[in-house]
């Protein structure tokens, strides 16, 4: 049996067999089951990619079973294995195992532990479809997969109403780009008579030039199918414009946002752009298209993060804003930078929420930053996990040597630069400026949460547990400090988190260190493209204008890095005051960002509003006004009146009887002699 078959439909039955025996199998079983089988799919996963990494293996395809066959449209499920497939094996299987131990520790005290872990192996499955597809429609399968899992489980807390209202936006929005997608794979199997992606990658140049009819007009064939595939990225991959979902998924579960924001749902879009490469090389106007929009969703994105106070959301912003690097490298051509920070990102991402959901574990679960403070004497290894995440992701390090983000985001920065057009050349300031602003608001998060004076007591949820643990005997006479707790912080005690959680926490830690240094050469600096065999498009061309960048363009993301710690450090930890002065200098602008650009309201006037007043047209007049007064109602009412009628004629007297057969025999015999 090949690997694959294991790595892919092994969370599937943990998924089924938990699913099914939910509250019946019990907590602990449930955990087991569907933990060994997301460790056993992350082993075998890394034994198929090491073999990518020596140059032992080619790309295969592994048949499932014959799926559909209808006149022309042909297609079986198979599972695509090359090495853009294996990396996206590692992503998905090694992030999605130590969240599942993670889990174990932070969803101790849920009573429904089976339905959860059930839920995040079948995202899993669903995320290991979509990237082992070898067609479009297996590739939607695992699309809307992807999208049915994560509504599970951003509504896991089903007596929440903000978590089923999140749920619900995120499905609709996904709802306006998976629209996008479809239409993208119908217009392509229109074109090309198969949605067997080898065979349609095989036959793009031969559609150079050519013309298709849409909206009554004719534009070429491959910027309309590419903008269509590229609107089903931006719902996914929450791209400016598809974002305002990614936010609100902060209302499940930390392992949940650690899992969506990670490895899984919001790199799709990424990873059908590359898996699509050749297709979106062919329409310049398509890159131009997703060079800008990954560009301004990467300056957005870190504008917001720089204002709010969930420890949560600011995190939720970084990905946004991460993401957008990761677009606007495939507008440029770098598909292998795009895919490299995929990569790097999915260990330093899923180790800042789970770090998150340690901090919010420990405070309670309080999550905004205001109250806390001094944090890092109480939760060390926390600290520190956060630290070597926050290091990742601000892109430290200098000359050739640095932390995970250093060398995927510097990367993406220097192939804008390199790419030579005007666009290119818009993403690289764009790109520098969100590197300012992620360096700003990282250590902004890490200052308010682990230095400072602690500011636990002014938290409503610290306020309840130190009641709870005073109303149940367990007051601090114990730890010898009892009446004697430092200023602010309300006599409670912060905790580090079990085991179970830190050891998740210490192995990312490594990959946020190792991850770049370790596979920069295969997917970037090569500069032949021989890791990717064929994978993706790579141009070798613009590795070398790469290298050929110097000065202080090459500097510049290391500078900025520096400007926005320096100005993190001296608003939060030298003068406290500041930032609380800068607000008021620039009142209007803050609350513009801080409402997240008033997409929000924006998308609440024209769609909802509008939505919902049609619902209540259609409602009150079409369906209350005609159908039901003409239709079930109409019908019920003349049933009723006939039966009041008829209701009179049943008297009981014997003669009332007689009288009416004998006017009916009169009118039966009248009948006779008037035919």
């Amino acid at each position: 049996m090949h690997p694959i078959l294991i790595i892919v439909f092994l969370p599937l039955l943990a998924a089924i067999i938990t699913g099914l025996g939910n509250k019946d199998l019990g907590g602990m079983p449930a955990k087991v089951i569907t933990t060994v089988g997301l460790f056993i799919s992350a082993a075998l996963s890394w034994s198929v990619f090491i073999p990518y990494l020596t140059g032992s293996a080619e790309p295969t395809v592994v048949p499932v079973l014959h799926w559909v066959a209808s006149g022309s449209f042909v297609f079986d499920w198979a599972l695509r294995v090359d090495t853009l497939t294996a990396v996206m094996l590692v992503v998905v299987t090694s992030v999605s195992s130590l969240v599942h131990l993670y889990s174990w520790g932070y969803m101790d005290d849920e009573p429904d532990k089976p339905r959860f872990f059930a839920y995040l192996s079948l995202f899993t499955f669903m995320m290991l479809m979509l990237v082992t597809a070898d067609n479009l429609v297996q590739m939607f399968f695992g699309w809307e997969g992807v999208g049915l899992a994560s509504y599970l489980l951003i509504g896991f807390y089903l007596r929440k109403p903000s978590a089923g209202a999140a749920a619900i936006k995120a499905f609709v929005v996904n709802r306006v780009g998976d629209l996008g997608f479809m239409l993208g794979i119908f217009a392509t199997y229109i074109v090309f008579g198969t949605v067997s992606i080898p065979e349609i990658l095989d036959a793009v140049p031969g559609m150079a030039g050519s013309t298709i009819g849409f909206l009554g007009m004719r534009a070429d064939t491959m910027t309309v199918i590419t903008l269509l595939l590229f609107v089903g990225a931006m719902g996914k991959s929450a791209q400016l414009g598809l974002h305002t979902w990614l936010p609100d998924a902060m209302e499940g579960p930390t392992p949940v946002s650690a899992l969506i924001h990670a490895a899984t749902m919001v790199t799709a879009g990424v990873f059908m752009c590359c898996r699509l490469s050749p297709m979106f090389e062919a329409s310049a106007t398509t890159m131009t298209v997703i060079t800008f929009i990954g560009a301004a969703t990467c300056f957005f994105a870190a504008t917001v993060g720089c204002t709010q106070w969930d420890i949560k959301r600011v995190i939720a912003y970084s990905t946004c804003s991460q993401l957008g690097y990761m677009f606007f490298a495939i507008g440029v051509g770098a598909f292998g930078s795009a895919m490299f920070h995929l990569f790097t990102h999915a260990f330093f991402k899923a180790l800042l929420f789970l770090c998150a959901g340690s901090v919010i574990h420990a405070m309670h679960h309080e999550q905004d930053m205001r109250f806390y403070g001094d944090l890092r004497k109480k939760i060390p290894v926390t600290f520190w996990a956060m630290t070597m995440g926050t290091l990742a992701i601000t892109g430290v390090g200098l000359f050739g040597v640095g932390f995970a983000g250093y060398y995927s985001k510097d990367s993406i920065i220097e192939a804008a630069f390199a790419s030579g057009t005007s666009m290119g050349l818009f993403a690289y300031w764009m790109g520098i400026a969100a590197a300012l602003m992620t360096s700003f608001y990282s250590w902004r998060l890490v200052f308010l949460t682990f230095f400072g004076k602690p500011r636990w007591a002014g938290s409503e949820h610290i306020q309840h547990a130190v009641h709870d643990a005073h109303g149940h005997g367990h007051d601090d006479h114990g730890h010898g400090d009892h009446g004697h707790a430092l200023e602010g912080t309300g006599g409670y005690h912060p905790h580090e988190s079990p085991l179970v959680m830190l050891l998740p926490l210490i192995i990312l830690s490594v990959g946020a260190v190792v991850a770049g240094f370790a596979f920069q050469h295969w997917f970037v600096s090569e500069g032949t493209g021989e890791f990717w065999k064929g994978g993706l498009v790579f141009h070798e061309h613009l590795i070398h204008a790469m290298h050929g960048v110097s000065g202080i363009y090459k500097y510049m993301p290391f500078i900025v890095m520096l400007i926005g710690l320096v100005i993190a450090w001296y608003g939060y930890i030298k003068n406290t005051s500041f930032p609380a002065k800068v607000v008021e200098q620039i009142g209007p602008v803050y609350t513009f960002v801080y409402r997240k650009w008033m997409f929000d309201e924006l998308y609440n006037l024209v769609f909802i509003k509008g939505a919902f007043a049609f619902g209540k047209l259609f409602w009150k007049v079409l369906d209350i006004g005609i159908i039901d007064r003409f239709g079930p109602d109409g019908a019920a009412w003349v049933v009723s009146k006939g039966s009041t009628y008829a209701q009179k004629v049943q008297s009981g007297y014997l003669y009332s009887y007689a009288l009416v057969m004998l006017l009916g025999l009169v009118g039966a015999i009248s009948w006779v002699i008037a035919g």
